[in-house]
């Protein structure tokens, strides 16, 4: 117990006497041995501190624009480099820049001058910096970048001051519905019975938010909400490709052979078997799915092409979706 106390005692004195360095008295004699200065090692540090801040700054940057090619290996890169220059900035500190000295010997009895001992070699131990300012801000800089990178990745959990991002789509009214091949989709070429897959015309399609599942159903058998009775023109009808439980593509088109025995026709996700009806407003029907598919209004444009007549019902993709949207797996 008296050895744990001595540590605590200890510890209060250096956490007390750093703030106010007190002179030496005069006629005590050294404990920590006097070394030369080292300016080289000082400016190693430095300079690899500002490295390890440089490369933190780095990962930010990376993670904000969120659209260049290999995001995930940059953002590896950066705050690997970041780590590896504060690991090696300790590293020439602890064998250039702080007293090394071992001995070996037992633990004297406890004595009221061990903890004056131990303030007096704390304030010794500092001698060979030169540049302790320089030092201290370099330091400083490079753990405020690495703290704020650290808590960089926190903004996918949502949008700070607008929600709108999480509905922010490449579709619009008036953007042109278009095939794998980039050829404009006419009304009259959507069959029944048959799975359409679309794409926002001149937009990216790596977009979550772009692939489309295009059906046709007798338009006698849609039952709609009522604020989208005009979303399918002569019974065509459009729903994001994103199943709404983990993401995967909806790439199923379940169209019964014999109506009166066999279920109705139904969207079907292959991961998980998630199955939407598209005459509801792509309700679900089986599986894990927690929502239906966000429904895209048409209309028919000029030459019989299919048009956007607005953004989808709802947020594309699981309900989990962060803000960030990349490509499907």
């Amino acid at each position: 117990m008296s050895r744990v106390r001595n540590w605590f005692v200890s510890a209060a004195v250096l956490l007390l006497g750093r703030g106010t360095k007190r002179p030496l008295a005069p006629a005590r004699n050294r404990i920590v041995p006097l070394e030369p200065p080292s300016p080289r090692a000082e400016l190693a540090v430095v300079g690899l501190l500002f490295a390890a801040a440089l490369f933190a700054v780095g990962f930010i940057v990376v993670y904000a624009l969120d659209r260049l090619s290999h995001q995930t290996q940059l953002l590896g890169t950066a705050l690997g480099l970041s780590l590896a220059c504060l690991a090696a900035a300790l590293v020439v500190v602890a064998k250039h820049l702080v007293p090394d000295e071992q001995l070996e010997e037992d633990y004297p009895p406890a004595h009221p001058a061990e903890s004056d001992e131990i303030a007096q070699i704390v304030e010794e131990s500092d001698d060979r910096f030169t540049r302790k300012r320089l030092v201290v801000i370099a330091a400083g800089a490079a753990g405020s970048a690495l703290g704020l990178a650290a808590i960089t990745p926190a903004l996918s959990l949502g949008p700070a001051l607008d929600p709108s991002v999480l509905r922010r789509t490449p579709w619009q009214a008036g953007r042109r519905l278009v095939d794998e091949r980039g050829r404009p989709l006419r009304a009259d070429d959507i069959e029944f019975k048959t799975f359409y897959t679309a794409f926002p015309e001149r937009a990216d399609r790596e977009d979550m938010a772009a692939p489309l599942v295009v059906v046709r159903l007798d338009p006698a058998a849609l039952t709609l909400p009522r604020e989208r009775e005009s979303w399918a023109p002569e019974g065509i009808l459009a729903y994001s490709k994103i199943c709404t439980h983990a993401g995967c593509a909806v790439a199923l088109f379940r169209t019964p052979l014999f109506p009166p025995a066999e279920p109705k026709p139904a969207l079907v996700c292959p991961c998980h078997y998630s199955t939407f009806d598209p005459a509801a407003g792509g309700a679900v029907l089986f599986g894990p799915a927690g929502r239906p598919l966000p429904q895209l209004p048409l209309r028919i444009g000029s030459g019989g092409v299919l048009e956007a007549a607005g953004n989808f019902s709802g947020p594309v993709g699981p309900s989990w979706w962060g803000v960030r949207m990349g490509e499907a797996t």
